[in-house]
């Protein structure tokens, strides 16, 4: 069974994929840098979200992890999906403890309107909108994102953030402030950058994919 895929492009901008990554073993950082440039070559990122550092949701004790959310390309689910695996290749993934910790997560989260019932990749990540760092990242990138059948980012963390704590903001440019287990790291990449493409990290003058990051870069 291979499932379907359906969906159009979101108005305003044209479909974009979501992807979502996580690493709390080695050096956080620079393995989400990594994943990044391979990503890149792969489907072609758009945007990157600043970097969170969360509390681990699930599974044993285990350190916190540095997350973020790129915009790619569109492309078709099961092609999203071999680029989140290879990237995780890269990064020497072992799966031996459910959501054990991971040198890299790079999760699948939506694209456009497309929903795709495939066994081997659900679109949207049918846990998507509960997730803090998948939605806060998310709405940096794109305040106008909508999951289908749950709606728009902006009301998801809304809603996070009055079932749960909120804490103090963290960054001027989320507005939504930060949840409880979930604190802004270092800013989005900014800079000069190709139309409708990322730059290669090299490029980038600030945030967290500019070179030599020094004092302000969080390691493992």
């Amino acid at each position: 069974m291979t499932g379907r895929a359906t969906g159009a492009a979101r108005p305003g901008g044209g479909p974009r994929a979501v992807l979502a990554l996580g690493s709390n073993l080695g050096d956080r950082e620079a393995t989400l840098r990594a994943a990044v440039t391979l990503l890149d070559e792969r489907l072609g990122v758009l945007a990157a979200s600043p970097l969170y550092e969360t509390v681990p949701v699930g599974g044993p004790p285990q350190d916190d992890y540095l997350n973020a959310v790129l915009l790619t390309r569109p492309a078709p689910p099961r092609e999203l999906l071999e680029a989140a695996r290879e990237a995780e290749r890269a990064a020497d993934r072992v799966r031996v403890v459910r959501w054990g910790p991971r040198t890299l997560d790079v999760d699948v989260i939506a694209c456009g309107e497309t929903v795709s019932d495939d066994p081997e990749i659900l679109v949207p990540h049918p846990r998507a909108h509960l997730r803090a760092f998948v939605c806060v990242p998310w709405l940096d990138v794109d305040p106008d994102a909508t999951i289908p059948g749950h709606g728009r980012v902006a009301d998801l963390v809304a809603g996070l953030a009055a079932a749960g704590e909120p804490t103090s903001r963290i960054g001027s440019a989320n507005p939504a402030g930060t949840l409880a287990g979930l604190r802004r790291v270092a800013e989005a990449p900014a800079g000069p950058a190709p139309a409708g493409a990322l730059a290669a990290p090299a490029t980038w003058e600030a945030g967290w994919l500019a070179p030599d990051r020094g004092a302000g870069r969080v390691g493992g």
